[in-house]
């Protein structure tokens, strides 16, 4: 699937992460991606190891991956 564009301009995409476990997990995921230029808003589920990103343009999926990595997990792929 690929990242979905709403009416505001903003970027959708849904990621599956592997490893969280936990609020904390969560957190230092999101903590992370949040930091990538353009990126509005990210919620990461650990129960589902999803995390949904919005931003205001597509990111690129090697920058996604590098900070999933530095926060200690790793990028599945894209949902």
């Amino acid at each position: 699937m690929t990242a979905q564009t709403d009416t505001t301009g903003s970027v959708t995409a849904v990621y599956k992460v592997s490893g969280m476990s936990c609020g904390h997990c969560e957190g230092a995921v999101s903590g992370e991606i949040s930091e990538l230029s353009g990126v509005s808003s990210v919620k990461a589920v650990a129960a589902s190891g999803e995390v949904t990103v919005v931003s205001a343009a597509p990111l690129d999926d090697a920058a996604v991956r590098e900070a999933v990595e530095e926060a200690g997990f790793e990028l599945v792929g894209r949902i």
